[in-house]
C-alpha cells in the first residue's frame, strides 16, 4: 500500500489530497465545535491568540519591500537645477513652435454675408395666389404629388388625402359582400 493511498483513505472529506501537514496541525482544533461551523468559519486561534486584535492595513509584501528612495544629498546645486529647467522649457517651446506653426488669422464670414448679401437688394414677399389653410389642407410634398408612382400604397380613396387610413385590405369578406362599392375610388 503506497503513501498516497493511505492519505486518500484517512483524509477527512473536504480537504486537499496531499494536505496532511495542515490536517495534522488542526486535528486537535477539530473537536472544538460542530464540523459545519469549522468548515464555514475556519479554526479560531491558529493565526493569533488575541481575538480582539485588529487587522493591520499593511501586507507582508508591502512591509518587506518598500519603494526605493533616491539619495537624500544634492548632486547639483540649486542654481544649476533652475538653469537646466529653464533651458528645457525654452527649448521645448521652440521645438513646439517649429513643429506646430500658428495659423494665420482668417476672416470669419458666414455664408449669408458672403453669398446672399447683394447690394441694393430688398426682400419683398409675394402675395399668395390662392387661400391655403395649413390646419385643414393636405400638405404638398413630393410623395403627395407622385402617389400614383409609389409602390406599396393601397387604393387611394380621395386625391386630397392619398395617405389616409384605408382598411379595405383588412376588412372581413362577409362585410365586403354587403357593400360592393368599397373597391371603387370616390370622386
Amino acid at each position: 500500500m503506497s503513501s498516497s493511498e493511505v492519505n486518500v483513505e484517512n483524509r477527512p472529506l473536504g480537504s486537499l489530497l496531499h494536505n496532511w501537514v495542515e490536517e495534522r496541525a488542526t486535528a486537535l482544533l477539530d473537536n472544538t465545535g460542530p464540523k459545519s461551523h469549522i468548515n464555514r468559519n475556519g479554526h479560531m486561534g491558529i493565526l493569533t491568540v488575541d481575538m480582539t486584535s485588529k487587522i493591520h492595513g499593511v501586507s507582508t509584501v508591502k512591509a518587506a519591500f518598500t519603494t526605493p528612495t533616491g539619495p537624500r544629498v544634492r548632486h547639483k546645486g540649486l542654481r544649476a537645477e533652475l538653469l537646466e529647467k529653464c533651458l528645457i522649457k525654452t527649448i521645448s517651446e521652440q521645438i513646439q513652435a517649429d513643429l506646430n506653426p500658428e495659423l494665420p488669422a482668417q476672416e470669419l464670414c458666414s455664408v449669408t454675408r458672403a453669398d446672399y448679401a447683394a447690394e441694393g437688394f430688398k426682400s419683398v414677399r409675394s402675395a399668395p395666389s390662392t387661400d391655403h389653410d395649413y390646419k385643414t389642407n393636405q400638405a404638398i410634398t413630393f410623395w403627395s404629388e407622385n402617389y400614383q408612382k409609389v409602390q406599396g400604397v393601397t387604393g387611394v380613396g380621395t386625391p386630397d388625402g392619398p395617405f389616409k387610413k384605408n382598411t379595405t385590405f383588412s376588412t372581413p369578406i362577409s362585410e365586403c359582400l354587403d357593400n360592393p362599392m368599397d373597391f371603387t375610388h370616390e370622386n
